[in-house]
């Protein structure tokens, strides 16, 4: 039976569960990652679960959210996750060592295997044919600890790309062209497969940048074969021995098949407020563009940099326009240091911002008070820049560069540029020093906590019977930033019982505060939301928190897939309309009661909930396994694993 990449790679893996697409299925996870902003809790629910040591073949931790350290909380979370990746063998990437996609594509991701990242855009890993998939904290920990990861069976879409980009149209364009075709929903459950000719004309940092973005879509992750474009790549990071070839087999079947031709693609970028609102930039030229950011872990390789370099060379930012650039890894810096590309990015006057997620995140150069800014990052969300009004708009980096050079939104043709061709290195500069723990060497090492450090909060077994109050109730789309947000609140993802004030701050600042009232007068709390709910990242605490506040469950159109998983986790149920329409029959406010929830739960069937405010039955369904049925019912995955 001929196969596709994904099926040969998720088979090899399968530990769990039959291979039937819909189905739950357990793998092998081979590599793991974690970032600070989400590695500090995911280390303390892997010492929560009693683990001893690392059983994956590689787990690095990396340092790249809160590098701005306002405060000690930051490095104080540094040194915890410095000593706890000692102690039990995982490599460290120090602060300054770059951003985890970016790096881990460069050092360590390898064709074939898999890899489960505490960050939503791990998917990165496809562009070397890694099975590479974004899921929460405690996910990854138990991975670390040998134990499966559980997913969906999926459904599987080839993306067909012929030809080859013309000048000025870069990878940027064509995730974008993918986001215009498929939107930011509707696709759970889905792996994308890149294959064609077209295939052929396109490097590991530009597969990598469609297969990063491709997060925004919802899908579970994107892949691209491992070929001789890999094998040139692997072999100039001195990797060549990682090196395997990885294609579908002749005939292999798919659910879908999207064509693109890659020849016809145009500039596009994604307008205010989703990735998914694509536009030509023939549509916007003219428009007064306040700032420029270039970089993040979507386009800030090599090659990207070099492009936006040669753009800037000789040139100066416009007057009424400020520009920052944030190089992807430390590789890269060294590299545009030694060939003085880094000169003329200063020399134009852009502002060299640190190799981290700072502007991406919001945590740092935010733009002004209903700004346009234009950025090469993932994600355009409301509010996710540090500035609520700011209107951003996600492009590649040769139109954010032309943008910093004129203050507008140009048009390539009408630039009077000349494009500059970059071919990627024969030779990566190689330089591993900011690792430690290369060889995995367990210590005896004493954990550094401190007083930011908190335990894994604990959660209940759910109750016989639900009781509960609608404590907010939001439209569609919400995301994971508007549930948890970022920037400068990242500092307390240690310390649940602080961050747990900022739930749903910029809709409701006082959710948390009700929350606990009725929490301690023994109700239940309920969120009500409307399609796509908890899109955006990987952070659990988007779960986390409201379990802390005593949500015990979400009822919605529909749910993304890491945030379902991540609600799961922590013993909150998650249930969906069995007729949209029936989101108009709840408000804020509403009392609602589910006495027979555990046995239909148990039994299969679909839960009515019953709206005693508006006197009306509500009947919702679920869509868990029965391993994810009985962690619901304990509690959440620590209880479930624990046995507490």
């Amino acid at each position: 039976m001929p196969k596709n990449i994904v099926e040969k790679v998720l088979q090899q893996h399968l530990k769990e569960g039959e291979y039937i697409k819909g189905k739950e299925i357990g793998i092998r996870m081979d590599q793991t990652l974690t970032q600070d902003a989400t590695g500090t809790m995911a280390y303390l629910q892997f010492e929560a679960l009693g683990m001893t040591e690392v059983k994956t073949d590689l787990s690095v931790s990396y340092v790249d959210h809160n590098t701005v350290q306002v405060g000690f909380e930051n490095n104080d979370d540094h040194l915890y996750l410095k000593s706890v990746a000692e102690k039990f063998g995982v490599v460290y990437s120090r602060a300054g060592n770059g951003i985890c996609h970016q790096v881990h594509l460069e050092r360590f991701g390898k064709p074939g295997t898999t890899l489960v990242g505490s960050d939503s855009h791990t998917p990165t890993g496809g562009g070397v044919g890694q099975i590479a998939i974004g899921a929460g904290g405690l996910d990854v920990a138990v991975a670390m600890g040998g134990g499966n990861f559980y997913l969906t069976c999926p459904k599987v879409y080839k993306v067909n790309l012929t030809g080859k980009l013309k000048p000025w149209i870069s990878a940027k364009d064509v995730i974008l062209k993918m986001l215009s075709i498929l939107s930011t929903k509707g696709n759970v459950g889905v792996i994308i497969e890149y294959g064609g000719e077209g295939i052929k004309t396109l490097s590991v940092p530009q597969r990598a940048t469609i297969t990063n973005m491709g997060a925004e879509m919802g899908v579970t992750t994107s892949i691209f074969p491992s070929d001789e474009i890999t094998k040139q790549f692997l072999k100039a990071q001195d990797r060549e021995g990682d090196y395997i070839e990885l294609s579908a087999d002749e005939n292999a079947e798919y659910d879908k098949v999207i064509d693109i031709n890659l020849s016809e693609v145009e500039p596009l970028a994604a307008a205010p407020h989703s990735p998914g609102n694509v536009v030509t930039i023939k549509e916007i030229e003219g428009m007064k563009v306040d700032q420029v950011c270039i970089g993040s872990c979507t386009n800030s390789s090599y090659r990207d940099m070099m492009i936006v370099a040669s753009i800037l060379k000789d040139k100066t930012v416009a007057e009424n326009t400020s520009l920052g650039i944030a190089a992807g890894s430390r590789q890269v810096i060294q590299m545009l240091t030694k060939n003085g590309a880094m000169l003329d990015l200063v020399n134009s006057g852009a502002r060299i911002l640190e190799s981290a997620c700072g502007f991406c995140i919001g945590n740092s150069f935010s733009p002004k008070s209903g700004a346009v800014s234009a950025r090469t990052s993932n994600r355009n969300f409301e509010g996710r820049s540090g500035t609520k009004d700011a209107q951003a708009y996600l492009v590649s980096p040769e139109i954010a560069a032309l943008a910093a050079i004129h203050g507008k939104f140009i048009s390539p043709e009408n630039a009077g540029e000349k494009y500059p061709e970059i071919s990627e290195p024969d030779t990566f500069l190689i330089d591993d020093r900011m690792f430690l723990n290369l060889d995995k060497a367990k210590k005896e090492v004493d954990i550094f906590r401190g007083p930011n450090i908190g335990n894994p909060p604990s959660n209940d077994k759910m109750p016989e019977a639900l009781n509960g109050s609608v404590m907010i109730k939001v439209g569609d789309k919400i995301t994971t930033d508007h549930i948890m947000p970022a920037g400068p609140r990242l500092k307390y993802r240690s310390n649940i019982k602080k961050y747990s004030e900022f739930v749903f701050e910029n809709i409701d600042k006082d959710f948390w505060k009700k929350c606990l009232e009725n929490k301690e007068q023994g109700g239940h709390n309920i969120i009500v939301a409307g399609d796509s709910y908890g899109q955006g990242s990987s952070r659990e605490h988007a779960a986390m928190c409201p379990m802390y506040l005593g949500v015990k469950a979400v009822v919605v159109k529909n749910l993304e897939r890491i945030h379902a998983a991540n609600l799961v986790n922590f013993g909150i149920l998650p249930l969906m309309f069995e007729n949209a329409e029936d989101y108009d029959k709840i408000e804020a406010g509403d009392k609602l009661e589910a006495p027979t929830w555990k046995e239909d739960l148990k039994n299969g069937k679909n839960i009515t909930l019953k709206n005693t405010t508006k006197g009306v039955d509500i009947l919702v369904k679920y869509e868990l396994s029965d391993r994810q049925k009985d962690m619901v019912l304990e509690g959440g995955l620590l209880n479930y694993t624990t046995g507490k």
